[in-house]
């Protein structure tokens, strides 16, 4: 079961294209930005459900996805975390994983961690 939205879906979009627009990820003004990531998260999460990965983009918001052992209580075993521009940068597929994480822009935990394949995010 996907969680329920918090992010108006045309809210989410507008915000995603004022980031897309922007030369500078860290020049967009930190409301679009917050709701560019959350919207993007619950989209993340709405079309991969599940509860095995949980991605963080601190401090604008987590979500847990993809199919696979549950998690419930704890620290997760499989843990995706990145910045605001970074989590952008990936969805939109200006940014490779690979690239990310080993400049450390990204660090991802556990067996399950590799969103490679799920990102860029066509059609948001």
């Amino acid at each position: 079961m996907a969680g329920r939205r918090r992010v108006d879906p045309v809210d989410g979009h507008e915000a995603l294209q004022a980031c897309r627009s922007s030369p500078d990820l860290s020049r967009v003004a930190r409301p679009v930005l917050a709701t560019a990531v959350r919207y993007t998260l619950e989209e993340l999460a709405a079309r991969h459900p599940g509860r095995s990965v949980e991605v963080r983009v601190p401090p604008h918001g987590a979500v847990q996805c993809l199919e696979g052992p549950a998690h419930k209580r704890g620290t997760p075993p499989n843990v995706v975390e990145t910045d605001a521009p970074t989590w952008l940068a990936l969805v939109m597929g200006t940014e490779d994983w690979t690239d990310a994480e080993v400049a450390g822009r990204v660090r991802a935990s556990g067996l399950r961690a590799d969103l490679s394949a799920y990102l860029p995010m066509s059609g948001v």
